[in-house]
């Protein structure tokens, strides 16, 4: 069986591409993987270092704008396309995948599309509460359609061949929460709120969290990864203390998902699906400028089960803001109905069961 994967630019797109790839390998060691990516996308490193063929294809994103800038960038976007289908079905033709499953990012259209032209099995796996432009599209001439939400079958007009599987995420066996916590030099009996942002950061988070710095080492422990972009300016204010673990990025996420009572962060679809699989409260602030505000919708389908709350980007400098996290870091019972609520929403399961549906389209 060979399968090819097309997805990329971001990590939420490669990753769950590269977790069903180990499901399958791990399954049946005779299997054959190979991807598709961009040079621009985190693929360009990753896939090789991972030890998989890449395919590289020349993919840009759509301008959403109508003026004569845009206009003209969409017309080189558009031929672009073009030429990255026939460089895709030269891709397909070469290569003979059984099945090409999709995960998103500009390379993910081209390719998948490609296939269906050439009637191939195509399995597109979507991430987010609101399917991206890709999936919704091409939905109706794929195979199999595997969402991550519930909520997001209304966005998807496929029939039939439509399923909620998960999304692929890391897992971590936890620890006991002391020891975690000692392993980020935190002693003191406080709750724990863990802040991230990403690899590179969250600008407004983590000017949110300076402003609140003296008054939160009076009321909890934090753990706070800056990311790459702001730890160097930040380390240069903020002053060592006992209860603050500092830094550009974490290097163990199981130890500090272990010691967090807490959760601040944005609401990328990894990220949820790493939440959810740990029944880990969290307060979620939506990158806002992501396309077509598709963190909101995946922060809105925890809130509305009560797994999670909702701060907007604009709003995280303000009193109503950190009085909501520090009032949850004082209420034991509600993070506790909230990590119920969370761990309801999880599928650890979700590459396993991916994998699954791939060999049984191989197969058919």
């Amino acid at each position: 069986m060979k399968v090819l994967f097309a997805g990329g630019g971001t990590g939420g797109h490669l990753y769950p591409a590269v977790a069903m790839a180990e499901e399958l390998l791990n399954a049946d060691t005779e299997s054959s993987v190979v991807f598709a990516g961009t040079e621009r996308g985190i693929e360009a490193v990753e896939v090789p270092r991972l030890g998989y063929r890449l395919h590289l294809l020349k993919v840009r994103g759509f301008r959403r704008g109508f003026s004569v800038r845009d206009l003209f960038n969409n017309a080189g976007v558009l031929a672009d396309f073009l030429r990255s289908v026939l460089r895709a079905a030269a891709v397909i033709r070469s290569e003979q995948p059984d099945v090409v499953v999709g995960t998103g990012g500009f390379v993910s259209g081209p390719v998948l599309f490609a296939a269906q032209l050439l009637g191939r099995k195509t399995l597109i796996q979507e991430q987010n509460a609101f399917p991206g432009m890709t999936t919704r599209f091409l939905a109706y001439g794929a195979t199999e359609v595997h969402l991550s939400f519930e909520e997001s079958r209304k966005y998807v007009k496929k029939r039939s061949g439509v399923y909620v599987t998960g999304n692929p995420a890391r897992s971590f066996d936890l620890v006991d929460p002391a020891d975690g916590r000692r392993a980020f030099g935190l002693e003191r009996d406080l709750p724990t709120l863990l802040v991230f942002g990403g690899s590179r950061g969250a600008r407004s988070i983590n000017n949110a969290v300076k402003a609140r710095l003296e008054e939160m080492k009076d009321r909890c422990n934090l753990i706070w990864q800056t990311g790459s972009l702001d730890y160097d300016g930040l380390a240069a204010e903020v002053s060592p203390s006992p209860g603050v673990w500092m830094g550009p990025y974490i290097n163990d996420m199981r130890l500090a998902y272990s010691a967090a009572d807490l959760v601040l962060c944005r609401a990328g679809a990894s990220t949820i699906a790493e939440l959810t699989n740990l029944g880990q409260p969290a307060v979620l602030v939506p990158y806002p400028y992501a396309t077509g505000d598709h963190q909101y919708h995946n922060a809105r389908a925890l809130v509305d089960v009560g797994a999670s709350e909702l701060i907007r980007d604009s709003d995280i400098g303000g009193d109503e803001a950190f009085e909501k996290v520090f009032g949850l870091l004082g209420d034991p019972g509600r993070l506790e109905r909230m990590a119920s609520a969370c761990r309801a929403q999880g599928r650890p399961e979700a590459a396993r069961e991916l994998a699954g549906r791939i060999r049984v389209l191989a197969d058919a």
